[in-house]
């Protein structure tokens, strides 16, 4: 390694974060040029981008089971993290090493002359240098915010998903589903298929796929679900358009309308894929922060990261389909940039007492803004709380028999939890 360059992932992180000033810049213009002087070739796997507003690590995941379970190779790449930058990149559901990221960090440095990197383009091309090294089966994509000039929209898909096409990150999305949705369409590629999960797709995303050849599959119109006594039953089409049911699937601990859009992509990659090992891949498939049930000993804890209004009535349907005879207690972390009002709202009549937490830096949310918009619906905050540590460990003493606890809010609220909760078990 080139003596200049830091030895520890820790290092090379520091280093990344202070190279661009913004988090967040769109545009491919930068990533494009040094892709191509790294010459990655992506080649000899299946790409799925996955874009939309919720449900996309949720899609990414039960793909990846579903392929690890008939045997094939994968590669995905999703963000944020929660407790290790290395969960970012996964080859066989494995994390990848520091000390490969390290190598591949180094290369970027090479290779990048004088152009600017934001930290998600670094992490971006490491992780497609890493699947262009291991060359799996298919790459398995998630888009970071938006989708037409998200970094990861440098590589051409085979095909392209939109699970679904809500308000969130309007400042950089624009203000209205028309102009999200042409944005997250925006990974399309002529002649490859999108499959969206929304059943109602904007306009905008008809039009796109019309304009550049892009056959669509349509929640609802070209493929869908059917509940029957906690078995589902999958219909759609293959590639040709031929007709295509599973009978009976299990219920996944993910939302199942995604899973019907997974089942739908499994259908379009042209693999040999049996219905018992699409079972097995729904029934096996978890994941970090989505519904994700900790083992505590006051009683059930629900980790999920809702933060947006769509996300926060599908958590308030969840907990209505899933009564108990206690309460249900809430610790919730917001950023300042989000619909806090009307997630407050969703998940109102399904909270008995809630625990708002600030969280820190120049995003996050005062605990008090969040007690507010609580207040004025009627619903009881037990207390304001400056550290999401210190708010899970109050909640955790006022959980009675029959109570549930649940987390939730944001990406930062679940991994601070997580991180408390690892820590307690630990010590």
């Amino acid at each position: 390694m080139h003596t200049d360059y830091p030895s520890t992932l820790d290092a090379w992180l520091e280093r990344i974060e202070a190279c661009h000033p913004a988090e967040i810049e769109l545009g491919l213009e930068r990533i494009r040029r040094v892709a191509e002087r790294l010459a990655i070739d992506l080649g000899q796997s299946r790409k799925v981008l996955i874009a939309g507003t919720n449900g996309k690590g949720s899609t990414v995941t039960m793909l990846d089971s579903i392929l690890r379970a008939a045997g094939l190779t994968t590669g995905v790449y999703t963000s944020p993290h929660f407790l290790r930058y290395n969960e970012r990149i996964c080859i066989n559901g494995e994390e990848v090493g520091d000390r490969l990221i390290c190598e591949q960090f180094s290369k970027i440095e090479r290779a990048r002359g004088e152009t600017e990197l934001t930290y998600f383009e670094y992490g971006t091309l490491a992780a497609l240098l890493c699947f262009a090294e291991a060359k799996p089966d298919v790459l398995l994509l998630e888009i970071g915010l938006g989708g037409r000039l998200d970094a990861v929209n440098i590589v051409d898909c085979d095909i392209a998903v939109v699970t679904s096409i809500a308000l969130d990150h309007t400042d950089w999305l624009g203000s209205d589903r028309e102009q999200i949705g042409r944005e997250k369409a925006g990974i399309v590629r002529a002649g490859k298929p999108l499959v969206c999960g929304d059943p109602e797709p904007p306009e905008s995303v008809i039009a796109l796929c019309a304009e550049r050849g892009v056959p669509l599959w349509v929640r609802n119109r070209d493929y869908g679900l059917e509940l029957d006594n906690g078995n589902w039953r999958w219909w759609g089409t293959g590639a040709a358009r031929e007709s295509q049911v599973y009978e009976t699937l299990p219920q996944p601990e993910l939302p199942v309308i995604n899973a019907a859009t997974v089942v739908q992509v499994i259908q379009l990659l042209g693999l040999e894929i049996s219905a018992a090992e699409v079972a097995k891949g729904l029934r096996d498939a978890k994941m970090t922060g989505r519904m994700q049930r900790v083992s505590i000993p006051e009683g059930p804890c629900i980790l999920d990261v809702a933060h947006n209004p769509e996300a926060a009535a599908y958590m308030a349907n969840w907990l209505d389909q899933h009564p108990i005879s206690g309460r249900t207690l809430l610790v919730i972390g917001m950023l300042a940039d989000k619909d806090i009002d009307s997630v407050i709202e969703k998940l109102g009549h399904s909270i008995d007492l809630w625990f708002p937490v600030s969280l820190g830096g120049a995003r996050g949310a005062a605990a008090q803004r969040l007690a507010e918009p609580v207040r004025a619906n009627g619903g009881r905050v037990h207390a304001e709380y400056d550290r999401v540590a210190v708010a899970l460990a109050d909640a955790r003493q006022q959980l009675a028999p029959g109570d549930r606890l649940l987390v939730a809010g944001s990406f930062v609220t679940v991994s601070q939890a997580l991180q408390a909760l690892d820590e307690k078990a630990s010590n």
